[in-house]
């Protein structure tokens, strides 16, 4: 006898779609097509990259061309210094005569890194995407000075590079926000200590875009606990200015951004990726940077700890911070001091932006006045 059977099981749900194409998405910008050179760059452990030159046209001779290499935080992309809507750290560069370079590491909103494909930690951003990076842009400009101008993780994964000696003889490198020395509040550290453990068996990132995600989805108690006593009725702004992706921190001063750009912030900030979290809390228990993989003869040559190791920083170094950082708080100045002690004989200054948070020195309407004249002398005293 035959007896027929029915599955009880519930339907699995639809997966959520989301973009597995490691192409980067259009930058956007106003500058003329033609001027913009897209290069497909590839490290040499697989992962597809973007980096782009901005060609001077002929404001400046061959040979009186510096270049600049622009490096994003984490979860942002080169979009970053190229707001169409002000002027911009690209447009400030282009008239003093720098070739700007615009990295978007496996970090950045422009590539589907954080939310879906292989898994990384700030390893592997300081040993293949910012040295490939820096060594393909040196077979372009050949002996023309190379600086680099990094933001927030940026900065982080670059001084794991230059302690590493990966990135030798970079003529000057401007730091914003954090360097060697990452400092948190002790909410933020809590917050994210506790994130980690209680929410990684549910999901593996948090997301900005709340027109994305939908009102009756597993990301919207983090929204809700992000709306609290916030002044902006955005859910995109409250979770990032208000949240700082649940951590309780500030990303930027919200007075400092224009309409335009404060619309954007979904698009200019992207998903922040949850596993990341053990390295990040790892690096911040040791107040300084420190690799993530003891074990993996792959990345012997970073140090098991950069601040142990920055008397290999060959470069002048700007340490630039909003004096009202609301997420790495004063990591700059703790930076100035501590290396003025270990490491006097390394040429680092430090510069406090008055009234700017962190991601408002490079978004805020204000920023070319405030902000960018600090960049452009340091570079240029140096050129």
């Amino acid at each position: 006898m035959i007896f027929r059977t029915t599955n009880t099981r519930t339907p699995r749900p639809a997966l959520r779609k989301v973009r597995t194409t490691p192409t980067p998405r259009p930058l956007r910008h106003r500058l003329d097509p033609a001027r913009v050179e897209e290069i497909p760059f590839r490290t040499t452990d697989g992962v597809r990259l973007g980096l782009t030159r901005i060609d001077t046209g002929d404001r400046a001779p061959a040979h009186d061309r510096p270049a600049v290499l622009l490096l994003h935080g984490h979860t942002a992309s080169a979009d970053m210094f190229l707001l169409p809507e002000t002027r911009n750290l690209v447009d400030s560069l282009l008239d003093e005569g720098y070739e700007p370079w615009l990295l978007d590491w496996r970090g950045s909103c422009r590539l589907p890194y954080n939310e879906t494909g292989r898994r990384y930690t700030y390893d592997d951003v300081a040993l293949y995407d910012i040295p490939e990076a820096v060594a393909h842009i040196r077979t372009r400009i050949g002996d023309r000075p190379l600086f680099a101008v990094a933001h927030c993780i940026g900065s982080l994964t670059l001084s794991l590079s230059m302690t590493a000696g990966l990135v030798p003889g970079l003529a000057g490198v401007v730091s914003q926000g954090v360097f060697l020395t990452p400092k948190l509040a002790g909410r933020t550290s809590l917050r994210m200590s506790l994130a980690g453990e209680l929410l990684k068996s549910r999901i593996d990132h948090i997301p900005v875009d709340f027109r994305k995600v939908g009102l009756w989805s597993k990301y919207t108690p983090l929204f809700a606990l992000a709306s609290r006593k916030a002044t902006c009725p955005d859910p995109t702004c409250q979770i990032l200015h208000n949240s700082a992706w649940g951590t309780g921190a500030s990303l930027f001063v919200h007075e400092h951004l224009t309409e335009t750009t404060h619309d954007r912030l979904a698009e200019l900030l992207g998903p922040a990726p949850l596993w990341i979290l053990p390295h990040l809390r790892r690096i911040e228990l040791a107040r300084t940077v420190v690799r993530w993989h003891d074990t993996d003869h792959r990345y012997r040559t970073l140090p098991q700890n950069a601040l142990d190791a920055a008397a290999r920083i060959d470069a002048p170094v700007l340490l630039l911070a909003g004096s009202e950082n609301g997420l790495w708080l004063d990591s700059q100045r703790l930076c100035r001091d501590v290396l003025a002690h270990r490491q006097p004989q390394l040429d680092v200054t430090y510069t406090e932006i008055p009234g700017y948070g962190h991601l408002d020195t490079f978004l805020g309407r204000g920023a070319a006045l405030d902000v960018f004249g600090h960049i452009l002398g340091f570079l240029g005293e140096r050129r």
